[in-house]
């Protein structure tokens, strides 16, 4: 994360993060969710805009996309393709699967084995690609998603089946404890957990070391806090700490909160969304950004709390 003033920003300076098997990306990637339209649902305001923020966030380095077919329903796996089809060979797009959207918004769980294939074959027709190259397993049962009724194990067993017939390169598990890892583990080698995780907000970070030891890629979900890392957010206020390292360093707060998560562990890979050019910018800028030992101190020892209900 070398400080590079004055220049264009690159996700290339955020580090690089290289799996056993030669997968290979730079640590910042881009989320999708945020291209759509309000409440995930539905076409964006300004799908030419979406468009460009995507086509944009390659130009500055970024080479993990990470996405779900149930973000529209379908709405940011076509915006990626009619931005970046035919794909660079670099390029590395990680999915969701097990969740659905129904038609009132909701988002209810959908991990039987019929339904696991139906929706890596509606990703691989979204996108445009004869493979997916990361599939999570979405299990719920936590704060945000309702639990499903196929146990998790035989989901992830079923994916690894697809995997053996070539539609998918590597498998991932979301919002998952050690132990479920370590269980899904036993059946196929997981290359990335993505789990909830931020600043403010670190109770998806149990497996993280985990992750470190095995050379698991871990991918935080809501690296800036859903939006509420914001100057004058009352999670902010209540923090005044990242604040004010955020003034040290003359960046903003959510800045910080990406630069920190490039410090605490060099497994993880945050994936910052937004709808915004100059968002996108400012989160890719958040690699030149050099922490002093006093900073990551005073972030690391932070009393975390929830960002969301």
């Amino acid at each position: 994360m070398a400080q590079a003033e004055n220049s264009a920003p690159d996700a290339a300076r955020s580090g690089r993060w290289t799996h056993d098997s030669g997968l290979g990306v730079n640590r910042i990637g881009f989320g999708a969710m945020q291209l759509p339209g309000l409440g995930v649902w539905g076409p964006p305001a300004d799908r030419d805009n979406a468009i460009a923020v995507v086509r944009r966030a390659v130009e500055l380095g970024v080479d993990h996309i990470d996405t779900a077919d149930y973000y529209g329903p379908h709405v940011a796996n076509e915006l990626i393709r009619e931005a970046l089809h035919p794909y660079a060979d670099d390029l590395v797009i990680g999915t969701k699967v097990g969740v659905v959207r129904g038609e009132d918004m909701t988002w209810p769980a959908a991990a039987s084995p019929a339904q696991l294939r139906n929706q890596v074959e509606e990703n691989l027709k979204g996108l445009g690609r004869d493979y997916l190259d990361i599939v999570y397993l979405r299990v719920g049962g936590d704060f945000l998603l309702p639990a499903g009724d196929t146990p998790m194990l035989e989901s992830f067993q079923s994916l690894a089946e697809l995997r053996d017939k070539g539609l998918i390169r590597h498998l991932g598990l979301s919002t998952v404890d050690s132990e479920q890892l370590a269980q899904a583990q036993q059946i196929a080698p997981v290359t990335a957990v993505e789990n909830r995780f931020n600043v403010l907000d670190r109770r998806g970070g149990g497996v993280l070391q985990q992750c470190e030891q095995q050379g698991i890629a871990f991918v935080p979900y809501f690296p800036l806090g859903a939006g509420t890392f914001t100057k004058g957010h009352p999670m902010v206020q209540e923090h005044p700490s990242v604040d004010a390292v955020a003034e040290r360093h003359g960046v903003t707060v959510q800045q910080v909160a990406i630069a920190w998560l490039l410090y605490h562990s060099p497994a993880i890979l945050p994936i910052p969304g937004t709808s915004s050019l100059a968002h996108l910018e400012d989160n890719i800028k958040a690699a030149d950004i050099q922490l002093t030992a006093e900073d990551v101190h005073k972030l690391d020892t932070l009393e975390f709390v929830s960002t969301l209900p």
